[in-house]
Order: C-alpha cells, then sequence, then structure tokens
C-alpha cells in the first residue's frame, strides 16, 4: 500500500493532479501497440501458406485470377472484424464514399478505419509527450489537460474523414468540368461507325492525360462489359460511383435509348449540345459572382486609405486647433 502511495504522489507531483489517470492511459495506448504487434507477428496458418503456395505454382489458371486471387492484404485480414462497420447499410455507404473518392481496392474500407486508429493513436501520444516532456515545468489546468491530450487524438482521428470528404468534392468537380468533352468525344467514335463499347474504351484511353478522373470511371465500365456484366446495371454503377448529376442524366438517357430502340447518336448529338450550353452557363455565373466577391477586398483596401487621405488633414487641424485653444 505504501509502494502503491509513493507512487501516486511521484505521478501527483510530477504531472500534477491528472498524474495516475495520465499514466494509466499512457499504459493502456502502450498495451494497444503491444497487441496489435502481436497480432500482426502471428505466424501463418499452414493451410493458408499451403493454398497460397498451391496458387502460386499452379499456372494453368489465367494471370488475372491468380492476382485476383491475392489482392487482398492479408494483415488487414486479420483485423476485419474491428476495421469494417457490421452493419451492411454502413459498410456499403462507406464503401461508395470512398468509389466516389477514387479509391477502388477492396480492402480501401479496412485502411481508412485503420489509418483512423493509428491516427488518432498518434495523435493522443503526442498530446501526452507534449504536456508531460515539452511542458513538464508548466502548471496545467484540468480543462487544458484535456484539450491539449484528447484534441491531437480527435483531431488524427478525423483527418482521414476530412480527407475522403474532400477528395469526393475534387473528384466530382474534376468529372464534372471534363464530362462536355467526353461526351463529344463518345458522340464522334460512336458517328464514326464504332460501337458503344469500343468508344468508351477509346474515350476512357484518350482522356487520361487531361481528365484521369472521368478516364478511370470510363475504363471501369469498359472492364466491367467485357466481363460480360448487365450494361444497364454497369450504365448505373458508373453514375452511383460518379456522384454527379449529369452522369446520372447521361446514363438515364443511355439506358432509355437502348430500351425504346432509339438512335444512340441522335441522343449523344443532343445531350453532348445541352452539356456545351451548361457549361457555358456555369462559367457565365462564376463570371457574375466575381464582382460580389470583389466587393469585400475592394472596400477593405480602398476605403481605409481613402479616409485617411480625407479625413486625416481634417482630424489633424481639428486636434490642433484644440491644444491651441487650451494652451
Amino acid at each position: 500500500m505504501d509502494f502503491l502511495l509513493g507512487i501516486n504522489k511521484m505521478l501527483t507531483g510530477t504531472l500534477g493532479p491528472f498524474g495516475p489517470i495520465i499514466a494509466m492511459g499512457g499504459v493502456g495506448i502502450v498495451m494497444i501497440l503491444l497487441v496489435v504487434a502481436m497480432m500482426l507477428n502471428q505466424p501463418e496458418d499452414p493451410l493458408k501458406k499451403l493454398k497460397r503456395s498451391m496458387n502460386e505454382t499452379d499456372t494453368t489458371k489465367p494471370q488475372k485470377e491468380r492476382l485476383r486471387q491475392g489482392a487482398r492484404n492479408e494483415q488487414l485480414q486479420k483485423f476485419a472484424t474491428f476495421l469494417e462497420p457490421q452493419d451492411v447499410a454502413e459498410l456499403s455507404a462507406m464503401q461508395l464514399k470512398l468509389r466516389q473518392a477514387g479509391y477502388q481496392s477492396r480492402d480501401a474500407v479496412r485502411v481508412f478505419h485503420f489509418a483512423q486508429f493509428l491516427l488518432g493513436v498518434i495523435g493522443l501520444i503526442l498530446g501526452v509527450v507534449y504536456v508531460t516532456i515539452l511542458n513538464a515545468d508548466q502548471e496545467f489546468s484540468s480543462q487544458q489537460m484535456v484539450m491539449y491530450i484528447i484534441g491531437p487524438g480527435g483531431v488524427g482521428y478525423y483527418l482521414p474523414k476530412y480527407w475522403v470528404t474532400r477528395r469526393v468534392e475534387e473528384r466530382k468537380e474534376a468529372i464534372t468540368r471534363g464530362f462536355p468533352d467526353a461526351l463529344d468525344m463518345l458522340l464522334v467514335c460512336v458517328e464514326a461507325g464504332q460501337s458503344l463499347d469500343q468508344a468508351i474504351v477509346r474515350v476512357s484511353r484518350e482522356l487520361t492525360a487531361s481528365y484521369p478522373a472521368l478516364a478511370q470511371e470510363f475504363e471501369v465500365v469498359s472492364q466491367e462489359m467485357k466481363a460480360g456484366k448487365d450494361k444497364a446495371s454497369v450504365l448505373r454503377d458508373m453514375g452511383e460511383r460518379c456522384g454527379v448529376q449529369d452522369v446520372s442524366s447521361f446514363v438515364t438517357v443511355l439506358i432509355q435509348s437502348a430500351s425504346f430502340g432509339t438512335s444512340i447518336s441522335d441522343a449523344l448529338r443532343v445531350f453532348a449540345g445541352e452539356m456545351r450550353d451548361k457549361r457555358v452557363m456555369r462559367a457565365e455565373e462564376a463570371a457574375n459572382k466575381l464582382p460580389t466577391k470583389m466587393t469585400l477586398a475592394t472596400m477593405g483596401l480602398t476605403v481605409p486609405p481613402l479616409l485617411i487621405i480625407l479625413v486625416g488633414p481634417s482630424a489633424n487641424g481639428i486636434a490642433n486647433l484644440g491644444a491651441m485653444s487650451g494652451n
């Protein structure tokens, strides 16, 4: 008991009144890291090792199939229960958001949650180091202690979510910006005699340098069509992955054109014209917003100097007159 009281007194004197709590938190973080390291260093299951070696030595299967079998991260597979939402709806929503951000990997959800956990723990460790080592001689209140320790952990935890949200918005903007050009290229390819599948493959190849996000979506569509997936389902998936209203409208136009047997080139010509007009309207809207956005900057940079020039001499004269009358 005296030993425990001595440790408590030492921690309280070194770290302040929250010293024992901080020490317990540090021990908990170390134990979590040790458990993670032990789970990562677990010996591989002999059956899985034998199956993997058989798949590597089996040359009768196509190369794509052999590569597809080893596409998942076996280290993250061990933590699938902790790194993936158990709710199917939540898991599907997270997968869709990551795909809209451009992360098409099968392990994208696991990597995302692992990044949240890792950055959160790193933030907590940095907060503890800042409070206990870098500023050990400074007294912190309970509110400051919580802010300096929990704050970095919260920032690290929500940083991947902010990054993914930003990537989604940037990718949507890039797809919207390049979609009219892609429609013009599709129309040229279809009118030249190519089928829709061939036109999509050609457009995905041509757009790689200028609009890589849109080229990636067209490439996914072409690969799924080659795999034999239903064309309507492939197009709907593309509209859902992009999350752009123009792409969803384009998908609806193609599906209705195929259902009613109308000419795809005519539908593309009309829709491409509408997209060009819409791009011009967006440019005009941005130009019309510019004077409003410049108003505050103009007032902030011109009004104060103008007031100094106009009112300054009068104010100086009034001040001098008051000083003379006082004398």
